[in-house]
């Protein structure tokens, strides 16, 4: 999803092989274009991605996988996974956006005033539980909460753990190494009683950004932003162990 902490991508500056091409003086976006069936194109502002996409042609030391967009990937750190473009086939120069049909019918979000949301890139700041999670069943006693935050904004700051549907928030431990634009793992030790408990986690960015409940979220921004939901999520555990998913 744009945050690099899981993999090393080796590649070629976009800005490098555009500079090289030639740009013209009213350039202001570009068209990043995929060969999958779909056709998955992104308009992106120009100026934004001349200064750390990349084009990809290897991951991990060996060369791009088939499903990870062999032979080239656009990879922009820090934004949305739907910008960097899997089976890179042409880039396209313009004046404007070039509207095309997934940044219009999917990516762009009606707001509850009636306005669009549209080109919404960097990815906000969000965490999830990962151990307790759906479909475990856990034994009273000592447990470890462990989970994932990020952050396309830049560092992972604090991450807050709470047992109680977010009545009461406690710091989580973050594991290093915790750097920008990467995934960032928490863990928080807690003593369950084996009585029924909502497990939450919320992340807070170096810009001061906290993820949101879902109420604030849907406040914001109605409820047609699904595709840019970053909501703190709840794992529900019964007494008999079992976590399930729940709305909070």
């Amino acid at each position: 999803h744009g945050l690099m902490s899981t993999s090393e991508w080796t590649g070629v500056p976009l800005g490098t092989v555009v500079s090289e091409a030639g740009i013209k003086p009213d350039a202001a976006w570009v068209l990043a274009e995929g060969s999958d069936a779909a056709a998955m194109t992104r308009s992106l502002p120009l100026a934004e991605v001349m200064k750390e996409a990349l084009l990809c042609y290897a991951q991990n030391g060996e060369a791009l996988r088939p499903e990870q967009g062999y032979p080239v990937r656009l990879v922009i750190p820090g934004w949305e996974g739907n910008t960097c473009i899997k089976w890179l086939r042409r880039l396209k120069l313009g004046t404007a956006p070039f509207m095309t049909r997934e940044e219009t019918s999917r990516y762009t979000d009606l707001m509850p005033d009636g306005t669009a949301r549209q080109f919404t890139f960097v990815m906000e700041a969000k965490s999830v539980i990962t151990s307790p999670s759906g479909g475990q069943r856990i034994e009273p006693g000592f447990v470890e909460i462990r989970g994932l935050a990020w952050s396309g904004r830049g560092l992972v700051k604090m991450v807050e753990v709470s047992t109680d549907g977010g009545r009461t928030w406690q710091p989580a431990h973050l594991q290093e190494p915790v750097l920008p634009q990467c995934h960032t793992r928490f863990r928080f030790g807690w003593r369950w009683n084996g009585e029924e408990a909502i497990l939450q986690s919320r992340c807070t960015d170096e810009t001061g950004y906290v993820q949101p409940t879902k109420a604030v979220l849907v406040a914001a921004r109605g409820v047609n932003s699904s595709y840019h939901y970053n909501a703190i999520q709840s794992w529900k555990m019964a007494s008999d162990g079992k976590v399930t998913n729940v709305q909070v």
